[in-house]
């Protein structure tokens, strides 16, 4: 659905100098895929969305949305995307219902009162649609800005920071309807420094900083940085039964902190049992196995100290 290749933006803020955005972006981005981009303030994320949106022009490279080129195809791939942008922009002395017929008579929908209705409704908003914006709370603010993305029914759609500032209820309501259009078979692009928001969303993410540095599943990318490892505690550990475990051959390493062991395995699921009945037969007394787990806050810090 999203294809760039070499994707790359230039700003010359002052004669004779030059920043480079985004540098060379390489992505596929699969439809019906929610599709988390993560970096820092700066890393080229907002600047990547403006380039799919078409408001801003690649210096070089090249993208295609829902196979419109970027450049050349620019109406067609506005006319099949919803943008929702960190600060919403909503006419604010104007009620909600007027904002999103504005928009619905902009994208040219044909019935504007019914698919109005039905976008104020599936977000909360119909109690209150005839009142000014400027009332509503941000959480009501940001579910309109996300109904005026979704008014033309966008085949593609870019969310930018969707939950930020706002509070855990009004969030979590956000979260809750992004992963209903998932189900409706919408590709989102999701921008978003909320690291466990990014968790519970994305079939898969990329870390950018101006550069792209790693795409792939939260959960490939954990095991990627930190492998996986069994975390074993005994009532006793003994110098034999450290040696006992790390001879087997499905072990790759052992680092002991007290009474715990913490064994380095390509597949936890299968090498446990082997290793647990090794502990037993040494007369070690087992308390509890575990995986030891990585949030993706680290995999994400760690990926982005590598960069560095």
């Amino acid at each position: 659905m999203i294809v760039t290749k070499g994707l790359t933006r230039q700003f010359s803020p002052r004669r004779g100098s030059e920043i480079v955005a985004v540098d060379h972006l390489n992505l596929e981005i699969q439809r019906g895929e929610i599709f988390g981009l993560l970096g820092p303030n700066g890393a080229g994320k907002t600047t990547t969305v403006r380039m799919l949106s078409c408001l801003i022009a690649p210096s070089s490279g090249e993208a295609h949305v829902g196979g419109q080129a970027v450049g050349q195809d620019d109406r067609q791939i506005r006319r099949i995307v919803g943008l929702l942008t960190e600060s919403p922009g909503l006419y604010e002395k104007l009620d909600a219902y007027t904002n999103l017929a504005f928009y619905a008579n902009l994208y040219e929908v044909q019935d504007v009162e019914r698919q109005v209705k039905r976008y104020l409704d599936m977000l909360g908003l119909w109690g209150r649609h005839r009142e000014p914006v400027v009332g509503f709370s941000k959480g009501m603010k940001q579910k309109l800005a996300i109904a005026r993305a979704l008014i033309h029914e966008p085949q593609v759609l870019y969310l930018d920071e969707p939950t930020a500032a706002l509070d855990p209820e009004a969030a979590k309501t956000v979260r809750d309807f992004v992963e209903e259009l998932k189900v409706e078979g919408r590709t989102i692009l999701l921008c978003t420094h909320n690291l466990d928001e990014a968790e519970r969303l994305c079939d898969r993410i990329a870390v950018l900083k101006t550069r792209l540095i790693a795409v792939d599943t939260p959960s490939n990318l954990r095991r990627r940085i930190f492998g996986r490892r069994a975390q074993v505690r005994l009532r006793q550990v003994t110098p034999e039964m450290v040696d006992a475990v790390r001879a087997l051959p499905s072990v790759h390493g052992v680092e002991q902190a007290d009474s715990q062991l913490y064994i380095s395995l390509d597949d936890p699921d299968a090498a446990t049992p082997l290793i647990v009945r090794r502990l037993v037969e040494l007369g070690g007394e087992i308390q509890q196995v575990t995986e030891q787990t990585h949030s993706l806050e680290e995999t994400y810090l760690s990926l982005i100290k590598e960069a560095q």
